[in-house]
């Protein structure tokens, strides 16, 4: 039936976002103004949209639920008198632009969404990655880009592909690069072309927030990936590509950024969006009750619809240039485990006499977020704080370098080196890399509390995936090590390094970065790092996503790729490519991976 032209309709969503014991947080995007509904188990809970830019948002927040219950939901829109009904959607009825090419994709069977809420006492399941593009999911998109292994996590958790039975996760952290704002696909740059010269800057990469908006509706709009994110709660934090590549590398590079025409509306662009898309779902409701935008949200009692353009623009134009005044990490407890996710992008401090990966106020944050007495602390950072040991002295030597430590012309060599290699993780940060180790090394040896069986850093960004784990302090610290301090590392989702660039990178990375980069480390006068650490599996360039599993001895962890079987393109097959058991508590030179 036709429910008349005042019925609003959905953009995009529901996405099922931070959640609890009792409560959980759901996201829309709508085509026009509207009070958003959520029914479940017999309850009801709404909010009104606000406005970004002629966008249509809402975060309903759902309250009083049983923990450890599974229940679905129905999203409805209101507009006067008229309720509609628009989630579930019906079959064939995908709305607007997205990565789907194949009409066979819009026919799947895909069970309801769900809110599933903690369970007391069980430990915790985590899926985690990074870096993934938006293209079809037809034979040429999984030829050019290789199968998205989001999509098929999430045929196995509707239980649609063949294959055992997927264990439900907790929740997946998104750790970096989930938008490419920087290197658009065909259909991205075809929305450019219909509103601008794409040959005039920033040419094909995006401007401003409408060219967000619709990138995110790439992104999200797949039949299988939307089920997934309407079921599956997920957390989020930003990589360089959701704004652009080596996204502040170090001053040099701001400053070339800020001397173009365009980047200015690039960057309050991407945090706008960010806010509204990714950041504000990361949130529990009382950690939104102190944000700042959204008090503002949720003081507004109309009349209409609460715009917040003006508002959120000169937020994003403040905390670019004033990152100590916003935090975009935060942390949440889980099954007895603590999940810190730290912002390794927009906090840096970049001036020539004081680089910090994390400024003053961000690193004071973390370092009251690490300590002990929680079974195990994940860490979560796009960029992986244990790079291979010879990259990691490379990118110390970087800097040193660039910092001046052989002179005026080793300076300008060092920082070219340091933007075309892109070496400008936390190795290439030394001083906020060694702070973070203290801090580290004083959970893990009891220092902070009861030490946790693992302190485990989760990272993306490298396009590939890896184990590392910490095997000795340096020989002038006589503390003991009582966690093991691991590194894993999954990336890419879906966007595979070339076959060509896969030998190279595994070659520089684990072979000729091995002795250059000590070498190199030493002549630059760099310390050597705090502890040592090794790699227990890994490098695969797969795409893939992985999941960490805490189990009463240790760590479980899998990673998992889609794989195209009998020419079915749209239905892979979720297969593990890897799997790692970790003991807790097993002396350093027994910690060898299991299975």
């Amino acid at each position: 039936m036709d429910p008349g032209e005042d019925a609003a309709g959905l953009v995009l969503g529901p996405l099922l976002r931070h959640v609890d014991h009792t409560e959980a947080a759901l996201w829309v995007e709508t085509d026009r103004a509207c009070t958003v509904r959520v029914r479940s188990g017999g309850g009801a809970w709404e909010a009104a949209t606000f406005g970004v830019h002629g966008h249509h948002y809402a975060l309903v927040e759902v309250t009083d639920l049983e923990p450890g219950t599974v229940t679905a939901y129905d999203v409805e829109l209101v507009v006067g008198e008229a309720v509609t009904r628009v989630w579930p959607p019906e079959r064939h009825a995908a709305t607007g632009p997205s990565e789907t090419s194949d009409d066979a994709e819009q026919d799947l069977d895909l069970p309801p969404s769900v809110i599933s809420t903690l369970k007391p006492g069980k430990p915790p399941r985590i899926a985690f990655g990074s870096c993934r593009t938006s293209v079809s999911h037809d034979h040429e998109g999984n030829d050019t880009h290789g199968v998205d292994s989001m999509r098929a996590y999430a045929l196995a958790m509707a239980g649609l592909t063949s294959g055992e039975r997927l264990p439900w996760p907790d929740l997946v952290v998104f750790l970096g690069d989930q938008v490419y704002a920087d290197e658009t696909t065909e259909a991205m740059r075809e929305f450019i072309s219909a509103r601008r010269d794409i040959d005039e800057p920033p040419g094909a990469e995006l401007k401003d927030f409408e060219e967000y908006a619709h990138l995110y509706r790439l992104a999200w709009s797949d039949p299988a990936n939307r089920w997934l994110l309407s079921t599956l709660p997920s957390q989020m934090i930003f990589d360089d590509h959701d704004v652009r590549d080596d996204w502040n590398t170090s001053h040099a590079w701001r400053r070339q950024m800020e001397a173009t025409e365009w980047w200015h509306g690039r960057i309050v662009a991407g945090l706008a969006s960010y806010w509204v898309y990714q950041h504000v779902g990361n949130l529990s409701r009382s950690e939104r009750a102190d944000d700042e935008i959204w008090r503002r949200v949720a003081a507004h009692d109309g009349p209409g619809e609460l715009d917040l353009t003006e508002t959120l623009d000169a937020f994003a134009d403040r905390v670019d240039q004033q990152p100590q005044t916003y935090r975009w990490s935060y942390a949440r407890e889980i099954g007895g485990s603590r999940l810190v996710v730290v912002d390794s992008r927009a906090a840096r401090v970049l001036e020539a006499d004081d680089r910090q990966l994390l400024d003053e106020s961000e690193m004071a944050w973390l370092d009251a977020q690490l300590t002990g007495d929680v079974d195990h602390l994940f860490i979560g950072t796009s960029l992986p704080y244990l790079l291979p040991p010879g990259l990691q002295h490379l990118e110390a030597f970087s800097e040193a370098l660039a910092g001046g430590a052989w002179g005026e012309r080793g300076a300008r060599g060092g920082e070219k080196i340091r933007q075309v290699v892109d070496l400008e993780h936390w190795g290439a940060f030394q001083e906020s890399f060694r702070r973070v180790a203290e801090m580290v090394v004083q959970v893990a040896s009891g220092q902070r509390g009861r030490a946790p069986h693992s302190v485990t850093f989760l990272s993306g960004d490298v396009h590939h995936s890896y184990v590392s784990e910490v095997t000795r302090l340096h020989r002038s610290d006589a503390r003991q090590l009582q966690s093991r301090v691991l590194q894993l590392v999954c990336s890419p989702i879906r966007n595979p390094l070339p076959r060509s660039m896969r030998y190279a990178t595994a070659v520089l990375s684990y072979g000729v970065a091995g002795v250059l980069g000590r070498i190199a480390a030493r002549s630059a006068h760099v310390h050597s790092p705090p502890f040592r650490w090794e790699r227990l599996r890994g490098p695969w360039f797969d795409n893939n996503l992985a999941t960490a599993e805490v189990t009463q001895d240790g760590l479980f962890l899998w990673w998992a790729k889609g794989e195209v079987r009998d020419g079915q393109e749209h239905l892979p097959v979720l297969t593990r490519v890897c799997e790692v058991t970790l003991e807790a508590g097993a002396p350093a030179e027994r910690r060898t991976p299991v299975g």
